[in-house]
C-alpha cells in the first residue's frame, strides 16, 4: 500500500563537520524514517532514493530493475547537463542487463575466483614489502597515499591485465576526472579518449603477440577489439582507485580509533574481519542507481516503469536494522551482508582481489610500523569530497 513520503529536491551530500568517516546525517534520518523517498535528479527526472539496507539489497537482486546505461539517471550534481545517456560501449558490462551482461561476465568470472586471487597473495606480499622498505629508507614520515596505498593496487591490476606498470600514472591521471562529477565535460571527454586510444593499441599488440595475463587470454575468445577495450577500460578504472582509497581511508579510520587498532594488533587473525567492518563503515562509493523496467511495488511504494532509484550504499551500511550500533567502528563485528561490493548479478568481480590486497597491505603496514601515527592533525587531512569515490587526497603519517 502506497504511503506519503518526503520529496527531496537534491541528493544529500554534505558530511557532518569533524566526522570524516560518517555519511551525510540527512541520509541516516531518512533511512530510519522513510527508507524509500521521492528524489528530483539533477537532470529533472522524478525518481526515488533508497537508503534502507533491505530495500537497497532487494532492488539490486531484482531483474525488474535495470543497470542499462541508456536508462540511467545519475543523482550526482555533475549529471545535470546529461539529459540522455547513450548505451554502454561494447565491453562495459556493468551497464548492461540479461544475456548481454551475462556473456561478458561469464568470460571474466573464472579469472577472478577466490582461489586464483589467493594464489596472488605471495606476489602482493612482495610488492607490499618493496614499498614498505622504501618508506622505511626515506626516513620516519611519508604520505601514505603516494608511498603505499596507490602503488600496490596499481601494480597488481597492471600485472593482472598485462599493462606496463610504468604507465600506471597515465591511467591514474586520466581515471581521476572520470570519478569527479564536477569535472568539466571537455576534461572528462579528453580522459576517455586518451584511455580508449591507449587500450585499443594495447589490445592490438596483444592480438599480434599474446601475453600471459587476463587481456592476453581474452584475445583468444570471440570478443572484438572494441569489446576488449571496453573491458580493459572498466577493469583498470575499477582496480586503480577503489582499493587505494580503502587502504588510505581505512588506515586513517584505524588511527582515529586506537582501541580498534589495538584490537587488530593484538590478534592479527582479526584483520580479515576488520577489513569487512572497514568496508561497511566507510562505504567509499557514494551512490549507485537502477531504473524500473516495469511497475514495481517495494517498501510500501509503487515505483513506476522508467523511474530511476538512487541507491545509497553508505546509508544502507549504517542501517541499525541490519547492524546494531552501526555508527561505531567495531572490528570484532560480523559485518557480513554489507553492500560495499554490491549485490546480485552485478556484484563486484574484483572483490576477492581487493580483499587479498587489503589483508596483505594492512597486515604488513601495522607490523612494520608499530608506532604509526598521523603526522598532522586529523582536521588537516584533505578529504576527497568532490569525487564519486570517497577517500583522502593525502595521508601524512609518521613513525619512530
Amino acid at each position: 500500500m502506497t504511503t506519503s513520503v518526503p520529496h527531496l529536491s537534491a541528493l544529500p551530500l554534505e558530511r557532518p563537520k569533524g566526522c570524516p568517516f560518517d555519511p551525510p546525517a540527512e541520509l541516516g534520518t531518512l533511512r530510519d524514517e522513510h527508507p524509500l523517498v521521492r528524489l528530483t535528479f539533477p537532470d529533472g527526472h522524478e525518481g526515488w532514493l533508497a537508503t534502507g539496507h533491505a530495500i537497497v539489497r532487494a532492488i539490486l537482486a531484482d531483474s525488474r530493475f535495470s543497470a542499462r546505461q541508456e536508462l540511467m539517471h545519475s543523482p550526482l550534481p555533475g549529471a545535470a547537463a546529461m539529459k540522455e545517456m547513450p548505451p554502454a560501449v561494447p565491453g562495459m558490462f556493468i551497464r548492461m542487463d540479461g544475456a548481454e551482461h551475462a556473456r561478458y561476465r561469464k568470460l571474466l568470472t573464472g579469472k577472478f575466483t577466490v582461489r586464483r586471487m589467493r594464489l596472488l597473495t605471495e606476489r602482493v606480499e612482495q610488492v607490499a614489502t618493496e614499498y614498505l622498505d622504501a618508506m622505511e629508507r626515506q626516513g620516519t614520515s611519508a604520505d601514505l597515499v603516494t608511498a603505499f596505498a596507490q602503488p600496490i593496487p596499481a601494480m597488481m591490476i597492471c600485472e593482472l591485465l598485462g599493462v606496463p606498470y610504468e604507465d600506471h600514472e597515465f591511467f591514474r591521471r586520466n581515471v581521476l576526472p572520470l570519478n569527479m562529477p564536477d569535472a568539466p565535460a571537455e576534461e572528462q571527454d579528453a580522459a576517455v579518449k586518451a584511455l580508449g586510444d591507449y587500450l585499443y593499441k594495447l589490445i592490438l599488440a596483444k592480438r599480434a603477440e599474446p601475453t600471459d595475463d587476463i587481456l592476453g587470454e581474452l584475445t583468444t575468445t570471440d570478443l572484438t577489439d572494441e569489446e576488449l577495450t571496453g573491458i580493459a577500460f572498466l577493469l583498470l578504472g575499477a582496480g586503480l582507485d577503489t582499493t587505494a582509497n580503502m587502504l588510505a581511508l581505512g588506515t586513517f579510520a584505524l588511527l582515529q580509533h586506537p582501541d580498534q587498532l589495538a584490537a587488530v594488533r593484538e590478534d592479527p587473525e582479526r584483520v580479515e574481519g576488520a577489513i569487512e567492518e572497514l568496508l561497511r563503515y566507510l562505504a567509499i562509493l557514494h551512490t549507485g542507481a537502477r531504473t524500473a523496467l516495469e511497475d514495481v511495488e517495494i517498501g510500501g511504494q509503487l515505483v513506476k516503469a522508467g523511474e530511476a532509484v538512487a541507491l545509497s550504499g553508505m546509508a544502507a551500511n549504517r542501517d541499525p536494522l541490519k547492524f546494531p550500533d552501526p555508527d561505531r567502528l567495531d572490528v570484532r563485528r560480523n559485518a557480513a551482508g554489507h553492500g560495499s561490493f554490491g549485490h546480485g548479478v552485478h556484484q563486484c568481480l574484483g572483490q576477492q582481489l581487493a580483499r587479498v590486497q587489503m589483508k596483505v597491505a594492512f597486515t604488513g603496514l601495522l607490523a612494520r610500523f608499530p608506532k604509526l601515527r598521523l603526522a598532522v592533525p586529523a582536521g588537516e587531512i584533505p578529504m576527497r569530497t568532490d569525487s564519486d569515490i570517497y577517500g583522502v587526497y593525502a595521508l601524512p603519517v609518521a613513525w619512530d
